[in-house]
């Protein structure tokens, strides 16, 4: 049986979370705001197809939050 915690981790997040977000985020965070699995969300970002900004940096990728807020119908 899972905890609380992992159950309100799959399950998104709320939109206090989303707007308390920084400027940027990693892919995961995004994915999870997204409703994204972890593999979808990387096959997208490495095809150019993320339906937000993403920035490569390194290895990493990071989202731009107001980005990722415009998309989600949240942007101030």
């Amino acid at each position: 049986m899972r905890d609380d915690a992992t159950a309100r981790r799959s399950k998104g997040m709320s939109r206090e979370e989303l707007l308390a977000l920084p400027v940027a985020v990693d892919l995961e965070t995004s994915n999870r705001a997204l409703g994204l699995g972890r593999s979808k969300g990387y096959e997208l970002a490495k095809r150019g197809e993320y339906p937000c900004k993403v920035l490569r940096l390194g290895n990493a990728y990071r989202v731009v939050t107001a980005d990722l807020l415009d998309l989600l119908g949240l942007a101030a």
